[in-house]
């Protein structure tokens, strides 16, 4: 099975940059054919195509049908179907697998030596010439039209001599569109499967975990998320409930098709004693909306804005009279633009409001001139080691008049179920950490001290007397 990446050149803040820079972004140089060995064949990386304007990576899997078959779980099978099928040659979970092994770095977004071009959505061409997919191209549009992709593809015949057999399942799918490569590679993870309705491997509950680690992300406002979920937890009941709950917690809304026990899952506090009670999402974003409100700020800006919750707060409120949302996922920002009805305002609402791409560790002047910033539940997503350009950017070249920040309490972890006791858990499958109490505080005092802020620290949420409050948060005001 064959799966192509293809890309041009393009430009990067100001700069040009060549096409065979995708190889510093798949971690795979372009000069090398390298071979990848997994439990049920070979994944085969090479270029057949590396010019400075275009540049093509072709993933080839080759499988061992027979040493799959021979791994089969469940008991002997008496019949052939488990060794004549289409596992070895069309693109299924097996790809997926295989890619999401092979290309782990390149779907974490990181790239050392290109960071600021694999935080940046570039031109890409995704080519898979044999897919099988259920329900035939409209089922193709509706997943990844959504996503920013064009789709074309067209139908392989069950045999091109016999036309009267006519269509078979599969597809030659091509996707195009200006998307991040990190985020492309998720959502072939999370949707080869789906498009195939099929698995190669048997389904427990970690697959909600694997679900959420690759389309968190971008799936919490995908128009058909159910239909992907169900499709790939195999349309297993009680999977699919803590799935759609956990993606309405992370989309910050409440899903009123989920059962009273799911979306119990989706509060963060429903670890504690039974009283009715906010989400912690919400008091989070009502604590940020009250510092905002005793700093008397009257233009805001949302670093890490994510699916535009506290935008469309900050503009039901007219004493915000310039609100701008900034985040690295261009999926991100559309979501926002949904949640405040940007294609519904009048012009004169339009005039408060700014939505722009951009990463936090690079200097952007667009950071610059507001009274107030915010970094709500940010920090905690950017590796320790990339910490001190967010400090410098956001604290010393934007320099707004206050700057609030909020992050987990780790400490609390040990009252939340399933936390508890998985010690080094953290709340979200994107945290690189989360601080305790003491480390936040010492973090402030830095920060404050290297760019002359005072620092006052809060907690949101009911606080246990010996953990804390869940969420901490900082008010920055400068001296």
């Amino acid at each position: 099975m064959l799966l192509t990446i293809t890309t041009t050149a393009t430009e990067v803040a100001g700069e040009r940059v060549p096409a065979t820079d995708l190889g510093y972004l798949l971690h795979k140089h372009p000069d090398r054919v390298q071979a990848f060995p997994q439990s049920f064949g070979t994944l085969t990386v090479l270029y057949p195509e590396a010019g400075e304007e275009r540049c093509t990576a072709a993933l080839l899997l080759e499988v061992d049908a027979v040493r799959l078959a021979r791994r089969r779980r469940g008991g002997p099978d008496v019949t052939l179907g488990h060794y004549v099928n289409d596992r070895a040659y069309a693109a299924s979970s097996l790809l997926g697998v295989a890619v999401a092994d092979v290309l782990s770095t390149a779907r974490s977004g990181v790239c050392r030596s290109r960071q600021a071009l694999a935080d940046s959505a570039i031109p890409l061409e995704l080519r898979l010439p044999a897919l099988p997919c259920r329900g035939g191209l409209d089922v193709a549009r509706r997943l990844f039209e959504p996503l920013g992709w064009t789709v074309a593809a067209t139908p392989v015949p069950l045999d091109p001599d016999f036309a009267e057999w006519g269509e078979s399942r599969y597809l030659d799918l091509t996707l195009t569109g200006t998307v991040r490569l990190a985020d492309a590679l998720n959502q072939l993870h999370v949707l080869l499967p789906v498009l195939d309705e099929s698995k190669h491997y048997w389904q427990g509950p970690d697959e909600v975990d694997k679900l959420l680690r690759s389309g968190g992300d971008w799936l919490t406002g995908h128009p058909e998320r159910e239909l992907v979920v169900r499709r790939y937890l195999g349309r297993r009941g009680a999977l699919i409930r803590l799935a759609l709950a956990r993606l309405a917690e992370l989309d910050g809304e409440a899903d009123e098709s989920l059962d009273d026990d799911a979306a119990a899952a989706a509060d963060e506090t429903a670890a504690l004693p039974a009283e009715r009670r906010a989400p912690l999402n919400t008091q989070r974003r009502e604590a940020v909306l009250a510092a905002l409100a005793e700093l008397g700020a009257a233009s805001v800006i949302d670093l890490g804005c994510g699916g535009g919750q506290l935008l469309k707060a900050l503009l039901d409120d007219g004493r915000y009279r310039r609100v701008t949302g900034v985040d690295v996922s261009a999926r991100a920002l559309q979501l926002a633009a949904r949640a405040v009805r940007l294609e519904r305002m009048s012009e004169r609402q339009a005039e408060r409001l700014s939505l722009f791409q951009g990463a936090l560790t690079y200097d952007d002047e667009r950071f610059a001139g507001y009274d107030a910033a915010v970094l709500m539940e940010v920090v905690e997503h950017l590796d320790p080691p990339r910490l001190p350009a967010l400090e410098r950017v956001v604290f010393g070249v934007a320099a707004p008049a206050a700057v609030i920040v909020t992050t987990p309490n780790v400490e609390y972890n040990a009252l939340y179920e399933g936390l508890a006791e998985r010690p080094g858990a953290h709340r979200h499958h994107d945290h690189r950490f989360e601080w305790t109490r003491a480390e936040f505080a010492a973090w402030c005092e830095r920060v404050g001290a290297a760019h002359g802020y005072a620092v006052e620290l809060r907690g949101v949420g009911e606080a246990d007397d010996e953990l804390g409050a869940p969420t901490q948060l900082a008010v920055f005001r400068r001296g």
